[in-house]
């Protein structure tokens, strides 16, 4: 059993590894104020950004899909590893060396079944690029390259190798670095022979595929010898680090210019990735093995940020598959905020022939916004019918209004609407737009949709807590946290104040005791801070101060709201003292109002017959609360 990472190891790797650093590996962020940056959730679908990361505090939280945590939290749920393996994953991005408990130290057995892949996949990479660059045998690849214009140089940028003809020269390469027969099965890189485990890849030109993080998962290998009986493309098999349907090849280094430029090239294959960025357009990707489909749309939304003016082109083959594989690309065009084009070369060539043919400045030209998908797609359909004859417009119409009824917005799909009575010849433009939007109105009412959702109610400073209002809630015990009721937007502010700047509300809100806070949820949150030692403690050490306020955290729900307030924005641009004063004093003073109806009560159930000295103290009581109340409301925060 691997032995437990030493605790002050898994704070220094919290601490060296800045949030803002590892999230932007996987989503484009931008500025949301109060030194908070925000993006399109990894975590479920969605047209605005919800999702939230705090860089001074460590911490991220999604207001739509209610997940959070810090750094490490963050990786375990995006690539799905177990604490330990995102420890380790960001201990070796920091060059940080772990200790163990319980067992000592231990590389080869300690590290989860992912690492282990991974760093088999990383081990092959450099092997295959090293047999590529120096071994004879390879000189077919090399030879394979050069006639696509591609040199040493360009290999090595893109990482290619080659993988020699013999069973199992990486097999015996990866056993002599410490991996079990176990290993490089469940990676892929070998399969079972007859004698034991083979090459899976054998006499082909490798290219590595990476994640988005730039780790190796999986490789294409593109057949060289006429002797090989294999496909001429053949991919790593699924495996718990490669899925072909969650993978874009070059999306590792083409991210921050999709982000930067909120455009994306979709090409079909690697060598035309490889064409298109040495012509300088380096938002150029792929998909490996299968067709473009929903879980890559939800890697680039990611990166495009879904504005109004980001832009997918596809790259098709102008042959029949390739317009095959265009009109698949539009049937996901709709789940794009983004804007999507397709590019096909006069010709019907493809980047990587087009750059041999005509140079860099030709592929550069290929890319450039030409036809949308949609006009593409229609096109096709309607070359199918014969628009001479009333029939055969009709017949055309019949199965193009469908297509352009599934276009979401409102205007956009009126233009296409009489685009289409254009392609069709269709003199009664209105005729094919009534079509169209009765159509539409009929796929809303089979869904049970009805009309989009004015987004004016989440604007302003508010904007964040109408998310909030709206979002699916965990199951908490108490009342409804509805923040329309100022006892609980007050209860809330005070404790992001808490969590936030335990400087502003330290020592005073420490004195309050958790049945000051009326809502549950958020007496929960206050016990997890006196648990942790107290706002005080946050104010030597805020961020370790928060990691303890998590920790005490009775349950994961209480977890989630605790980076729910340590994230959301606090509703002031200008947070001081006086804020944060008045914040105290309301709550004190609702909890003095509510003890001062609990005495009344009890001074009335008392009556006239009750003992005198008990009598008295309950008076005395009532007074001491009643002049408490007047000075909170002369004095404000020195009267705490």
């Amino acid at each position: 059993m691997a032995g437990r990472i030493n605790d002050e190891d898994v704070k220094a790797v919290r601490d060296a590894v800045p949030i803002d650093a590892v999230v932007s590996e996987y989503l484009q962020l931008r500025n949301a104020g109060g030194g908070n940056l925000k993006g399109l959730c990894p975590f479920h679908d969605e047209k605005s950004p919800s999702f939230q990361v705090s860089p001074s505090k460590g911490l991220f939280h999604c207001f739509g899909c209610q997940e959070g945590g810090d750094t490490i939290t963050f990786v375990m749920k995006v690539d799905h590893l177990s604490f330990s393996e995102a420890v380790e994953r960001l201990a070796a991005q920091a060059g940080i060396t772990l200790r163990y408990e319980e067992g000592g130290y231990n590389p080869a057995h300690q590290r989860g079944e992912r690492i282990r892949l991974v760093e088999a996949h990383k081990l092959a990479a450099q092997w295959y690029a090293e047999q590529l660059a120096t071994s004879p045998e390879a000189d077919t690849g090399r030879a394979f390259l050069a006639e696509r214009g591609f040199d040493q140089a360009a290999a090595e940028h893109f990482g290619v190798g080659y993988s020699p003809q013999g069973w199992d020269h990486l097999t015996r390469y990866l056993r002599g670095k410490g991996f079990s027969d176990k290993e490089l099965i469940l990676s892929g890189l070998s399969q079972e022979g007859r004698r034991g485990p083979i090459d899976r890849f054998r006499g082909r030109l490798m290219w590595p595929i990476r994640d988005i993080g730039g780790e190796v998962v999986g490789f294409g290998a593109r057949k060289l010898y006429e002797a090989d009986n294999g496909p001429k493309y053949l991919n790593t098999p699924e495996t718990a680090i490669y899925k072909k349907s969650q993978v874009l090849y070059g999306i590792d280094l083409a991210k921050k210019d999709i982000a930067k430029a909120s455009r994306a090239v979709v090409v079909e294959g690697y060598t035309d990735v490889m064409a298109c960025h040495l012509a300088g357009v380096t938002t150029a990707i792929a998909t490996c093995g299968t067709a473009f489909g929903g879980e890559h749309i939800k890697i680039l939304r990611r990166l495009l940020m879904d504005n109004g003016s980001a832009r997918v082109i596809f790259t098709f083959d102008g042959d029949a598959a390739g317009q095959k594989a265009a009109l698949r690309a539009f049937e996901d065009d709709q789940k794009f905020a983004a804007e999507t084009y397709i590019a096909i070369a006069p010709d019907g060539m493809d980047p990587c022939d087009l750059r041999l043919a005509k140079g860099d400045e030709a592929v550069a030209d290929l890319v450039e916004p030409r036809t949308p998908l949609f006009e593409f797609a229609l096109r096709q359909i309607v070359a199918r019918y014969d628009l001479d004859t009333p029939a055969g417009r009709a017949a055309a119409l019949d199965e193009a209004a469908p297509v352009v009824a599934r276009i979401k917005n409102s205007g956009a799909q009126h233009e296409v609407a009489v685009q289409l009575a254009g392609m069709l010849g269709i003199l009664d433009t209105q005729f094919v737009v009534r079509r169209v939007a009765q159509l539409a109105r009929w796929a809303r009412d089979r869904g049970g949709r009805g009309p989009a959702p004015s987004s004016s109610r989440t604007r302003g400073e508010h904007a964040q807590y109408a998310q909030y209002e709206a979002a699916p809630r965990p199951a908490s015990p108490g009342p409804s946290l509805t923040l329309r009721n100022p006892v609980y937007a007050t209860e809330r502010e005070l404790l992001k104040l808490a969590l936030q700047r335990p400087e502003l509300v330290s020592p005073a809100f420490d004195a309050y005791g958790v049945d000051e806070f009326t809502a549950a949820p958020y007496a929960a949150v206050r016990q997890a801070i006196l648990d942790a030692g107290g706002a005080e403690y946050g104010t030597r050490d805020p961020q370790e101060y928060l990691v303890q306020v998590r920790e005490a955290a009775p349950d994961d729900t209480v977890r989630a709201m605790v980076t729910e307030l340590a994230v959301e924005a606090i509703l002031r641009k200008t947070v001081d003292e006086a804020y944060a004063g008045e914040q105290l004093v309301t709550v004190r003073r609702r909890a003095v109002e509510r003890r001062v109806r609990d005495v009344q009560s009890a001074l009335t159930r008392l009556g006239q017959h009750a003992d005198p000295a008990e009598f008295a103290a309950v008076q005395n009581e009532l007074w001491v609360l009643q002049q408490y109340d007047q000075a909170l409301r002369e004095r404000g925060a020195e009267a705490l």
